[in-house]
């Protein structure tokens, strides 16, 4: 797994506060540390959505929305459990088991209607993680045009 090393992509926190979207980057704790994203994320304080879009090595992304119930969470491929530590976690937290090693199909696994209240229903999530000869951030890019904050995303990726 990819435990010591430091992991490559990005981390972001999205909030949606009256009426208004704002992007800004989350330690990069955030991508080897599911822990680490949800905590990050649960102390912003905002009336409305937060949430964290972390793309992981150009690999996978995962969507981590906390909640006083605890977090939602959306891995784009659960075979990433295999090599990813976070994604490993994304999975125990789900309480599901990773795929066998042999198994090379990529599959989604969590809430897909994790930004349905958004403007992305569930079935349109699927959709764009199907998209696999797209990167992370492509995918997460299309998520951001989709739910209205693509110009903060880009602004954000642009610094970062």
């Amino acid at each position: 797994m990819a435990g010591e090393e430091a992991v490559a992509g990005f981390a972001m926190a999205v909030v949606r506060e009256d009426g208004r979207w704002r992007c800004s980057a989350l330690d990069n704790a955030a991508l080897a540390e599911l822990d680490a994203a949800i905590t990050a994320l649960a102390k912003m304080r905002s009336t409305g959505a937060v949430f964290g879009l972390l793309a992981v090595d150009e690999e996978f992304f995962v969507i981590v929305r906390p909640s006083p119930r605890g977090a939602s969470l959306l891995l784009s491929d659960a075979a990433a459990a295999l090599d990813y530590d976070i994604a490993a976690d994304v999975l125990d937290l789900l309480r599901v088991d990773p795929p066998d090693e042999e198994d090379e199909s990529v599959w989604p696994e969590g809430d897909l209607e994790i930004l349905a209240d958004l403007g992305l229903p569930g079935a349109e999530l699927q959709v764009i993680v199907g998209e696999v000869e797209l990167y992370p951030d492509e995918q997460l890019q299309m998520i951001a045009q989709r739910c209205g904050f693509e110009n903060e995303f880009t602004a954000l990726l642009d610094e970062l």
